[in-house]
């Protein structure tokens, strides 16, 4: 049997459940004592849905943004060749939607490795301005509205703007919010 049997991953689905992030930074952060580096992870995401709202049981990866960034990086690889996942388990491939340190809730603080997350309400500007409304991105958009108790397109805008200035968030995004609560709302 392949790598992709091991528990906590699918590769029919390329996910990985909560349960099997939480060993992957456990992992990680035993790296980073290896090393005598202390680290700092932000999740982002899928990630945050599944470990800080439980609104889904697995992502594809975790995205966020990390210091110390090359050694993090280095562990993370080795991590996910001694777990058999894929290499970018761990990505910053999202940094581009921090426009500065986010309100934040600690999510794991183990010896080497802290790993925080956005409030609720930086996590729906985040989801609606990067604007990819697919099947998770939607459903994640429509738990945070939920969660918030917010009941108008406005009241998302005002947490939108709160957090990104207007020229960064996208035309589709109040597409996306006005079809929302026009539909499910």
């Amino acid at each position: 049997m392949g790598w992709w049997w091991r528990e906590g991953y699918h590769e029919e689905q390329n996910m990985l459940e909560t349960e099997r992030i939480k060993k992957l930074f456990a992992a990680l952060n035993d790296e980073l004592r290896t090393a005598k580096v202390i680290g700092e992870v932000g999740i982002c995401g899928g990630a945050v849905m599944c470990l800080v709202f439980n609104a889904r049981k697995s992502t594809k990866d975790v995205d966020g943004i990390f210091e110390p960034t090359k050694e993090i990086r280095e562990a993370a690889l080795r991590v996910a060749k001694a777990e058999h996942v894929p290499e970018d388990w761990l990505n910053d491939a999202a940094k581009g939607f921090f426009l500065s340190h986010p309100p934040s809730i600690d999510v794991l603080n183990l010896s080497n490795l802290r790993v925080w997350a956005p409030t609720a309400e930086y996590m729906l500007a985040m989801k609606c301005v990067s604007a990819r409304f697919d099947a998770h991105d939607g459903d994640d958009v429509r738990f945070l509205i939920d969660h918030l108790a917010l009941k108008k397109p406005d009241e998302v805008y005002a947490i939108i703007e709160e957090y990104y200035p207007r020229k960064h968030i996208p035309p589709k995004t109040q597409f996306f919010i006005e079809e929302l609560f026009d539909t499910t709302l």
